[in-house]
């Protein structure tokens, strides 16, 4: 039994306040991206999709150009293995799908600004593929209307300060991790390892799209050439499968530190990122799909079976957000912040309804019918997000 995270994992309120003040943000990463996913095996693309066909070791096509607005792609699987297929711009995650089986189809739909993108093709260790989002008159247009702020300052203000100080608790306990598995101590390493992933899932939703610190801080050996045996299985992962599968501390040492490295990268990405209510929205959303379609059904933490912990703190990270973003959704976007708080109450509750006091079970108790209900509660959360984005849109215009 894993203990359950708990709301004093929260930053205080009074800390919070007095950090308001310098925590003002502004608006970037422009394109609101929304998701709509499906899976079939074998089924024929529709029309009016950006088709794409992933094999073993490339993308075909390798290039694409498509126009900015709202694009539906259909990632093809015809590898021999799960890949996840990604959207980047720079280092950030645009819009992604992961554990598409092979044989099987899977439609995202996102949309995107103009601007140069790349492509993940299957493994990690694939090259990537490119993708030109060209200007049209709507994107143009949509470029010049600049919405306003104003009623989201306090709480962007306020966000911006709960994930620093996550970050920074994330830091601090990846440091001690680092010196539990120096110790050799596998217990107390066992112990540090938990604390430490409890606030990195509190603020994955923001810290997991900077695709370059994801692939070290929390990349799982299904998408590696050798899987546990490969020189880039490192971060949360390799860690975990040294102290529950090996039960061995052995060669643990630069990866626990390596982990507190990239665990201090990631607090400054955050200090500097610039923030907006749809972003917000997106990234929530694309959480709670990439838990729903990759993670529920054969589970992530594969060694530890600690899955339900993981929830639980993606969780409470997400409904930080929906709180500070729901009193500035009024008006016609009232009901999308009514539908969220329903939907993140629902998912509340079935995660709860599995704990023996405030123990979490081992993932691997979860039969197969209680993770199709975990897998529909996180697909209406990021329903649920994605509505919310459109109406905050519509707010700040």
């Amino acid at each position: 039994m894993t203990p359950a995270p708990s709301s004093s994992s929260a930053p205080p309120q009074k800390l919070m306040r007095l950090a308001l003040g310098g925590a003002v943000f502004l608006t970037i990463l422009s394109g609101g991206l929304f998701y709509a996913a499906t899976v079939q095996y074998g089924a024929q693309p529709t029309a009016d999709v950006v088709k794409v066909e992933v094999g073993d070791k490339t993308c075909n096509p390798n290039h694409l150009s498509v126009p900015a607005g709202r694009q539906t792609f259909e990632i093809f699987n015809a590898s021999s293995r799960p890949i996840e297929w990604e959207i980047l711009q720079g280092v950030m995650v645009v819009e992604e799908r992961e554990n598409i089986a092979p044989g099987f189809r899977q439609t995202l739909t996102a949309t995107l600004a103009p601007g140069e993108y790349r492509m993940t093709c299957g493994l990690l260790s694939n090259p990537p593929g490119n993708m030109v989002v060209t200007p049209t008159a709507a994107s143009d247009a949509s470029g010049d209307a600049v919405p306003s702020l104003k009623a989201f300052i306090a709480p962007l203000s306020e966000y911006k300060v709960y994930v620093t100080l996550q970050a920074s608790a994330f830091e601090r306990k990846a440091a001690a991790l680092a010196e539990a598995v120096a110790s050799g101590d596998l217990n107390k390493a066992r112990d540090a390892y938990q604390a430490t992933r409890l606030p990195y899932k509190q603020i994955e939703a923001i810290g997991g799209r900077f695709a370059d610190l994801q692939s070290r801080l929390d990349v799982a050996a299904l998408y590696l050439e050798k899987h546990e045996q490969d020189p880039a299985f490192t971060g949360f992962h390799r860690i975990e499968y040294g102290l529950y599968e090996q039960n061995s501390l052995d060669g643990l040492q630069d990866v626990a530190r390596h982990l507190s490295e990239d665990a201090a990268a990631l607090k400054q990405r955050l200090r500097e990122a610039k923030l907006s209510p749809d972003y917000l929205a997106s990234s929530a959303s694309l959480l709670a799909r990439r838990i729903a379609d990759g993670r529920v059904d054969t589970g992530e933490d594969l060694y530890a079976h600690s899955d339900l912990v993981d929830f639980a703190a993606n969780l409470v990270g997400m409904q930080k957000m929906a709180a500070l973003l729901a009193p500035a959704m009024t008006g016609d976007a009232l009901p999308a912040a009514q539908q969220l708080q329903a939907r993140i109450e629902a998912l509340s509750a079935l995660l709860d309804s599995f704990k023996t006091g405030d123990a979490y079970p081992d993932y691997t108790s979860i039969k197969a019918d209680e993770r199709a209900k975990i897998k529909s509660a996180f697909n209406d959360l990021a329903n649920a997000f994605e509505a919310a984005g459109d109406a905050l849109g519509r707010v700040a215009a």
